[in-house]
């Protein structure tokens, strides 16, 4: 019922949005009189007032068991061309300060759109731990992994990124707790006003964590309240943003609002059940997927390169280990360097006939298998523990390689043009719509690369290179002008690129709709 309400609403909105006006069909009683009461002609999606509805309440509205329903309110922010938008975070902040003035509950879930409640224990899971009075002065969010639903069977584009959603969140819990992740998080409402031992009150009382509402959702003083602080310049000459609420100045304002809360003395949870909490969707081409990282490395840039910087400012307030951890976020653009430079490099010097690395017969060359095999060996029993198969392992070990050819290097480009004042190509959301013949490809386990894009530019040239590169070496070694001893471990190295680069090859000869040569072009 509920689901129904909230979808007929929306619906109404989107087509008010485009037509520009309320029409008589739309006010069907008293309450969508009372919500688009202040809608006018010439309204859009980047110029309209706020817009506050009360689907459910519950001291009226009961199920067909005669049990009380959960209060249920659709919620639009007002939006003004002249007027600065934060995007997300700004869009949290003002349902933070809308919450506070209908019911300022203790305690705040942030979920994604496309993301739905797996397990109704969760609520009672999470209020073990802000009930637990060892922990509850210094408790600030209780984080759950992300999870998909969907995912093929080798999760092709590493959507499920377990080093991100899981395995860096054990080793963080360890310490001060993990970073937050953007959704199936539960929030203590006071971790938003200051740290534990010093209180940030908002300029209006009203909004505090304390503050107890007396009055009925639907209350004229209450939908009063809640459309002031929904405005567009409530936030002018105040503290939302920067010193409580969801902090901006990073598009990642989830890593950096999670981070900047345990700097100021909070600490978190990692709960991961073996029932999954929430379920979401993932992007089910390539573009979506490193378009995503991009904004993710350059979110994460504007961290680094801050005066909240975690290897100075970070390492400082919460101490060496969580500061270093925040630093391997932070810093990802730097992993573009060594991927890059191992993707090209000793290719180019096979071409050469050139030896850049031990021969077989020397004690370094031993060295070098040790370092590559304990490297990818430890990694494999990273992923192994938290049940992940082979194969799912194997395609996030080669979007790692993907993401550093493109989303790192694009992402670093364009934060340092944008620092220059060079003008960018700007935010851009990752879609998750899903289309008859992507999906079908999808489950065919065949990689989908979505629109023309420059990111492909560097994949196309390491596939080609390692490839062209390898039959090289072995025409040096027929030829006899360099033997295999000498030119074997950057011949393994282009072999190691070509088996990373078939999705890139399949792409290339395909003559589907999704081939690769066509979304380079």
């Amino acid at each position: 019922m509920a689901q129904i309400m909230y979808q007929g609403m929306k619906v109404m909105v989107n087509n008010v949005i485009e037509r520009g006006k309320v029409g008589d069909e739309y006010i069907t009683g008293e309450r969508e009189r009372l919500a688009f009461r202040k809608w006018t002609d010439g309204v859009t999606r980047q110029d309209h007032p706020t817009i506050i509805q009360v689907l459910l309440d519950n001291s009226k509205d009961r199920d067909i068991a005669d049990n009380s329903m959960p209060n249920l309110i659709y919620f639009s922010r007002e939006k003004s061309r002249t007027s600065h938008h934060n995007f997300k975070a700004g869009a949290l902040n003002a349902l933070l300060r809308v919450s506070a003035a209908m019911t300022n509950a203790p305690i705040v879930l942030t979920l994604d759109c496309d993301m739905f409640s797996n397990d109704p224990q969760t609520p009672h899971r999470v209020l073990c731990y802000f009930l637990d009075t060892k922990i509850q002065s210094e408790l600030g969010y209780v984080q759950f992994p992300q999870r998909f639903r969907g995912i093929d069977k080798s999760d092709m584009y590493a959507s499920e990124n377990r080093h991100l959603f899981e395995i860096n969140p054990w080793g963080m819990d360890g310490v001060l707790g993990p970073n937050h992740v953007g959704t199936g998080c539960f929030f203590s409402r006071r971790a938003f006003f200051g740290g534990p031992s010093k209180f940030l009150p908002p300029k209006n009382p009203q909004l505090g964590p304390n503050y107890v509402v007396d009055k009925p959702i639907q209350s004229p003083e209450v939908l009063e309240l809640a459309h002031h602080v929904a405005a567009c310049n409530y936030e002018k000459n105040s503290n939302w943003g920067l010193k409580i609420g969801v902090r901006y100045g990073s598009l990642v304002e989830d890593y950096f609002t999670g981070y900047r809360l345990q700097c100021e003395g909070w600490k978190s949870i990692f709960c991961n059940p073996d029932k999954p909490a929430f379920y979401g969707d993932s992007p089910i081409n390539l573009i979506d997927v490193l378009n995503q990282t991009k904004r993710w490395a350059i979110g994460l840039l504007e961290v680094a390169f801050s005066k909240y910087s975690p290897i100075t400012f970070g390492i400082k307030a919460i101490g060496p280990l969580m500061g270093l951890a925040y630093c391997q976020y932070a810093f990802w653009f730097i992993w573009s360097i060594p991927i890059i430079t191992y993707a090209f490099l000793p290719q180019l010097a096979l071409f050469n006939g050139l030896t850049i690395f031990p021969t077989v017969s020397e004690p370094w060359f031993l060295l070098y298998v040790f370092v590559f095999l304990g490297a990818y060996g430890e990694d494999l029993l990273d992923f192994y523990s938290t049940g992940v198969t082979f194969q799912k392992w194997w395609s996030d070990q080669r979007m790692w390689l993907i993401r550093g050819l493109s989303s790192f290097l694009f992402g670093a480009t364009e934060f340092f043009f944008k620092s220059f004042g060079i003008a960018t190509l700007g935010f851009n959301v990752t879609s998750k719509v899903l289309d008859e013949d992507q999906s079908k490809r999808y489950e065919q386990g065949s990689m989908e690369f979505g629109v023309p894009s420059p990111l492909f530019v560097p994949l196309t040239t390491a596939a080609i290179v390692n490839l062209a590169a390898f039959a090289w070496g072995h025409v040096e070694v027929f030829r006899g002008s360099n033997g295999l001893e000498g030119l074997l471990m950057q011949m393994l190295i282009a072999g190691f690129g070509i088996v990373n680069c078939i999705p890139i090859y399949e792409g290339i000869i395909r003559s589907d709709k999704g081939k690769f040569l066509q979304k380079l072009l």
